[in-house]
């Protein structure tokens, strides 16, 4: 058996998020429900998986959101033909039951940006740009010995962009935002709309740039979880995988139920 929660967390997931309670399933993409790939393109989503969240979302009154540094339009096409609500580019596009309730403005010399990161992906081989229009990552997973170019680079248009853009770090990986959107603004006002309000948030995400998420989750009495990584983290508890997680998820649709309790528990 694989012990999936850390021991010295269990008990005070445990408290946080009593396994009694109504819950609201938030999840991030990238590394959480889908592998991280070599490159942004090639995820893979388990076909069972869209099908799986449809009947969650019904089973929690609607109170299912995916929360991602993806677009919507991007989520959208992956979970077809299932829609849900989602938070994207974190947080800078929020849809809530099919309307959209905030997107943000790209700045005027977001374009002067993408050409120099273009430029630079262009010198040197295995740098993606993936162009989000409101926001832009710089990936350097297929080129890791570039990292410390690559960063310096994004902080650099970073500084220059001034205060209305925001740089956010990730796995091997640096995004410029809009400045007001993060994961755990996102959260709150999710957690603000009748389907989601009086439930406990259940926040699932991986990286660095879900730690806002995490930390606002935790601010509501909600429970946390990490998937994989050694790295210190505000998560109150830790999954192995994707894979674990696929698997409560697939399991909970089946039942019909899903708790806190359900991220709290030993698997194979």
């Amino acid at each position: 058996m694989t012990t999936l929660i850390e021991p010295d967390t269990a008990a005070a997931a445990d408290e946080i998020a009593p396994s009694n309670r109504e819950i609201a399933l938030l999840l991030d993409f990238d590394g959480t429900l889908v592998e991280i790939a070599p490159s942004p393109e090639d995820v893979h989503l388990d076909r069972r998986v869209a099908p799986a969240l449809a009947a969650l979302r019904a089973s929690l009154g609607g109170a299912l959101a995916l929360v991602s540094g993806r677009p919507i339009g991007f989520l959208d096409s992956v979970l077809a033909p299932h829609r849900f609500d989602i938070a994207g580019l974190h947080g800078a596009q929020i849809r809530i039951d099919g309307e959209i309730r905030a997107l943000a403005e790209a700045p005027a010399d977001m374009r002067a940006a993408l050409s120099d990161l273009v430029r630079f992906a262009n010198s040197h081989v295995g740098i993606i740009v993936e162009d989000k229009r409101l926001s832009i990552a710089l990936h350097w997973r297929l080129a890791p010995a570039l990292e410390s170019e690559a960063l310096a680079l994004m902080r650099a248009v970073a500084a220059r962009m001034g205060p209305a853009m925001r740089l956010q770090e990730g796995k091997s990986v640096a995004e410029l935002v809009p400045a007001e959107a993060s994961k755990g603004s996102a959260i709150a006002r999710l957690m603000a709309s009748p389907a989601y309000a009086g439930r406990r948030p259940v926040f699932i995400g991986d990286d660095i740039t879900d730690e806002d998420g995490f930390q606002a989750v935790n601010a509501m009495g909600g429970l946390s979880v990490r998937i994989g990584g050694d790295r210190e983290s505000r998560a109150a508890c830790r999954l192995a995988s994707p894979t674990v997680l696929r698997h409560i998820l697939l399991d909970a649709a089946e039942s019909g139920g899903l708790t806190a309790s359900s991220f709290m528990q030993d698997r194979p």
